[in-house]
């Protein structure tokens, strides 16, 4: 029989837990030691210990509903209340009754929350009406009809009012915008002198652009490029015929200098597909390497590709990860087979092996002898028990016999 603080296994097998009720039976344990029935149950204990630990978090560190807190709590007292573990019981129940008057305050607090929303909602909806009637008198057009734009989006995600409440308040929003907007409206129809400004510094701006089309330096051009982009965008629109027949040619003279451009760089990129052909076929070789028979000449002949590799130049950068990839995997490999050749020559690794074989070898034979003397005395029942152990011990015996043959015997 075995126990430890918590519990006990006893000579049947039975594993128990003590409570503040007296022990219960936690189950039966036949594949092994009573240490190992312990320790198993005691794991299914700490398993416990990690969800409660998690849902107190969960419950001091997120939105998570009373119900479904509930629903975890309940879950949870089912299984320490089925006693299928080994530990202090009872102080998981105290935890779980701690969780549930904590839900209960909570659903209090939220409902108080809720309360102080709906005022909170009433005044972000009256601030946001006087914010639009004082910018319905802008002349700020870009940043006030922005502003009028997010101040609608404020608006949908705020929560809504009783319903005369909220109509009010929006009728007030939407004529500050509608104001607003008739306003600048008028504005713009008298801005004809602006896009003829607008054109005139657009047909500076092509003429630039077509006349770095042939060039050849490549960086610099790009990056004027840009800025010739976003001079454009600066300048206003012009006449709509204007403005498309501009664009046209603007973009047009930038088409010939990037299509001039990718070419150069596909000829960069034809070099590097090249050079991805040249790992590949490094990969090839360095993957025959494996399963590893002879470690000393596989370390060698893996270095050698090594230092080829490094001499070749880049590959495509979405190749790289792929092509790499099957390097490292040779190379773990080889280190891989260093760490088993040293766990064959640990002389402490085999005696330990060779200890536990010897011990479970004693008690397969010691059972077998049980069982041939329980069958001669009539006594089946007991064989039986004793079979069932038996095949437990043996299993352990064959895995143990397999880890000795890695140290070779």
């Amino acid at each position: 029989m075995s126990s430890d603080p918590w519990g006990r296994v006893d000579e049947t097998g039975t594993v128990y837990v003590r409570t503040s009720d007296g022990e219960q039976v936690v189950g039966s344990w036949q594949a092994g030691t009573p240490e190992e029935a312990l320790a198993y149950f005691e794991r299914k204990y700490e398993g416990l210990v990690v969800e409660i630990g998690l849902l107190e978090k969960r419950v001091r560190t997120t939105d998570l509903s009373a119900k479904d807190t509930q629903t975890a709590i309940d879950h949870l007292r089912t299984q320490v209340d089925e006693h299928h573990a080994v530990g202090d019981l009872d102080a998981l129940r105290v935890r779980l009754d701690k969780l549930v008057e904590t839900v209960e305050s909570r659903r209090e607090e939220r409902k108080v929350a809720k309360a102080k929303q709906a005022d909170e909602a009433r005044a972000a909806k009256d601030a946001l009406v006087a914010e639009a009637e004082q910018l319905a008198q802008s002349d700020q057009w870009r940043s006030a009809g922005e502003r009028l734009r997010a101040l609608v989006d404020i608006w949908k995600g705020l929560p809504r009012l009783d319903r005369k409440s909220d109509d009010e308040l929006w009728h007030r929003f939407s004529h500050a915008r509608s104001a607003f907007s008739k306003r600048r409206k008028a504005h713009f129809a008298s801005l004809d002198a602006q896009r003829e400004d607008a054109r005139k510094v657009k047909e500076k701006l092509v003429s630039e652009a077509e006349s770095l089309s042939k060039s050849t330096d490549w960086g610099p051009t790009a990056a004027r490029y840009r800025e010739l982009m976003a001079d454009w965008k600066a300048a206003g629109r012009a006449q709509r015929e204007a403005e498309d027949d501009l664009w046209n040619r603007f973009r047009g003279a930038q088409d010939v200098f990037f299509a001039a451009r990718s070419e150069v760089f596909a000829e960069r990129d034809a070099e590097q597909t090249e050079n991805l052909k040249l790992k590949e076929e490094l990969a090839d070789e360095a993957e025959k390497l494996v399963p590893i028979t002879d470690l000393k000449a596989a370390r060698a002949a893996f270095r050698s590709l090594n230092e080829r590799w490094e001499g070749i130049g880049h590959v495509p950068r979405d190749a790289r990860p792929k092509v790499e990839g099957r390097m490292h995997a040779v190379e773990r490999a080889i280190q891989e087979a260093e760490e088993g050749e040293w766990r064959r020559t640990n002389p402490e690794a085999r005696a330990r092996a060779a200890g536990l074989t010897g011990q479970l070898q004693a008690a397969v034979d010691k059972l077998r002898e049980q069982i041939d003397a329980a069958r001669a005395a009539g006594n089946n029942a007991k064989a039986d028990k004793l079979s069932r152990e038996l095949e437990g011990r043996q299993a352990l015996l064959d895995q143990a016999l397999k880890g000795l043959e890695e140290f070779g015997g």
